[in-house]
């Protein structure tokens, strides 16, 4: 089974490139964020034509997560447990063929810090202990999405320069290190722990792209009956330099 995560930035600005990804890359799973659109304006045919199941959890605008699923989802549910009065779109789950898997979007925080960054760290602690419950179940079980965190210096071009920004701040990565330590496997460190450049974002500013300015920042984790079966994982970096692309790019790993 090949799982991958992908923050398209506008899945309505940015189908033809998701379409011609699942061509090439022939995930069954495929875990979206930042779709920026409600539910009933998510081109659905063009995924259900290629054979794909569908949940999503839109928003006008702004946010929005999706799954796209080569077997049937069953079991879907939107919205992270604990969070009242928290309208976001940030998170769909369901499973797909024995496997339970998460499309998240954290809160990016910044200014920090901030109101916004405030809201970060609480929406990371609401995820730290729905993902400690999660572990109660023996299904393997894939927490992908955008982040907003780089969980080491060797995941930001700058460590220096980004020190200060909520998605490198000590606070955020104490966060993601809690997740690592209740039993989450990080699929592409688990499997490339020395690789450098070996980013996953570039902004659209300052031709960070073709300067190689990059972060990580999306990522798979993995329970560890998922880990069991890790086989590969990897960043695939050709949509990023197509004509029109999101700033993101996709992550992926395969399990057994």
């Amino acid at each position: 089974m090949k799982i991958a995560t992908w923050n398209v930035n506008s899945i309505k600005v940015r189908l033809g490139a998701v379409l011609d990804w699942l061509d090439a890359a022939k995930p069954d799973i495929l875990l979206m964020q930042e779709i920026k659109c409600t539910d009933a304006d998510f081109p659905r045919l063009e995924f259900e034509a290629k054979g794909y199941h569908l949940a999503t959890h839109g928003q006008k605008t702004y946010n929005g997560v999706a799954i796209v699923s080569r077997p049937p989802l069953s079991d879907v549910r939107a919205r992270l447990p604990g969070g009242d009065g928290d309208d976001h779109a940030r998170w769909i789950e369901a499973t797909a063929d024995g496997v339970r898997v998460v499309s998240l979007y954290l809160p990016n925080g910044n200014p920090a810090p901030g109101e916004k960054f405030d809201y970060k760290l609480a929406w990371m602690r609401r995820l730290n202990a729905y993902a400690r419950a999660m572990l109660l179940d023996d299904m393997p079980l894939i927490l992908g999405g955008d982040y907003n965190v780089c969980p080491t210096d060797a995941d930001v071009y700058d460590p220096d320069g980004w020190r200060a920004d909520a998605l490198c701040r000590p606070e955020s990565r104490a966060q993601f290190r809690e997740l690592l330590w209740l039993g989450y496997t990080e699929a592409f460190r688990a499997l490339h722990p020395d690789a450098k450049d070996a980013y996953s974002f570039w902004d659209y500013q300052a031709g960070a792209w073709d300067r190689g300015l990059g972060l990580r920042i999306d990522h798979l984790l993995l329970s560890p009956q998922a880990a069991d079966r890790l086989r590969a994982a990897g960043i695939d970096k050709r949509p990023r330099a197509k004509d029109k692309p999101s700033d993101h790019t996709p992550v992926w790993c395969e399990l057994s």
